[in-house]
């Protein structure tokens, strides 16, 4: 098989591509035949060496999703058969013609989805829903404050949220990218500028003063602060991102006059009893709403797996809108 491993930290110039040996799944495990994959931040900060993969996977080949088909299956596996098309989340080994996966960590792709739209939909769509519904506990008629919005977290965000029937307030730093969010029904747009950011008083404004429900936070750094002056009494705060800095000073006194709430998440160093829970729910309670046409991929390119290190330099310029996808030729 080929796989794009790292040969170094560094910049997109440190991938280079590689013939390895086939894989055998486990007992438990599917050999899946990777047909697409995409690009996420934390692919950047691994091949820089900011952001160390879980001892359990390649080491020296990123990725965190795919869409393929089903090659073999383990002895004990039964949820699928060589044939099926599948996609899921892993921690890392995606930048490869060849996976073996967990079988009950799989999803099934949605009926009449090609492997590209399947390649764009996990890894934003489990992300933000693990952290919306799941944690945050949205509710039909709230407010959803959505930091980084045009980016493709935060673009599944804003699409479940209006499939939910809850209103995006929506922030971002690039005017272009921010006016294609009103495809995805966010209803307010905020255009940050400057810093320390500012855009606390916005949010009241677009919330007759009252603030956002709840935050969906993919920068850190020093929009936490500013967050939390934007939050409504008992406003839950989801911890998802940290581009903007891993370090804020925090108003101890609007935390406890509102009687907020902070959560941190990450899903890719969670345990595999927790990754399957989460597996399951998306498939009881996301993929419906893909077949129905209420949930679709966002999707900036598609391209050529030749062509990785022209598209991570173009993700790294922060000028697309939804992911970047990758297909095996």
């Amino acid at each position: 098989m080929q796989v794009f491993r790292t040969t170094g930290a560094g910049g997109p110039e440190v991938l280079a591509p590689e013939a390895r040996p086939d894989l055998t799944p486990g007992p438990s495990e599917l050999l899946i035949r990777v047909r697409a994959t995409a690009l996420n931040r934390a692919d950047l900060l691994q091949i820089k060496g900011h952001y160390a993969p879980p001892p359990d996977v390649p080491q020296d080949i990123p990725g965190l999703e795919y869409a393929g088909e089903v090659l073999a299956v383990g002895p004990r596996a039964r949820r699928f058969r060589p044939g099926d098309r599948v996609m899921g989340l892993v921690g890392g080994g995606a930048w490869a013609e060849q996976l073996t996966v967990h079988e009950r960590e799989v999803l099934p792709m949605p009926e009449g989805m090609d492997f590209t739209d399947a390649a764009a939909l996990p890894e934003v769509y489990l992300t933000a829903f693990d952290a919306l519904v799941l944690q945050g506990g949205m509710r039909t008629g709230e407010t959803v404050l959505v930091h980084a919005v045009a980016s493709g977290v935060g673009s599944a965000a804003a699409l479940l949220c209006r499939a939910m029937g809850v209103r995006v307030v929506g922030t971002g730093r690039n005017a272009a990218k921010l006016e294609r969010t009103r495809e995805w029904g966010v209803e307010r747009t905020i255009h940050v500028e400057g810093t320390p950011p500012r855009f606390a008083e916005a949010v009241r404004e677009a919330t007759g003063g009252r603030g956002a429900d709840l935050a969906l936070d993919l920068v850190g750094g020093d929009y936490v602060p500013e967050t939390l002056e934007a939050l409504a009494p008992q406003g839950r705060v989801m911890l998802v991102g940290l581009v903007a800095g891993n370090k804020a000073q925090l108003p101890l006194g609007v935390i406890l006059m509102k009687r907020l709430r902070i959560t941190g998440t990450v899903l890719r160093s969670r345990p595999l009893e927790e990754k399957i829970a989460l597996a399951q729910a998306a498939e009881r309670h996301l993929l419906p709403l893909f077949r129905s046409g209420a949930l679709k991929p966002v999707i900036d390119a598609v391209v050529p797996m030749r062509d990785i290190r022209e598209a991570l330099t173009r993700m790294a310029s922060n000028e697309t809108v939804g992911k970047v996808v990758l297909r095996w030729d």
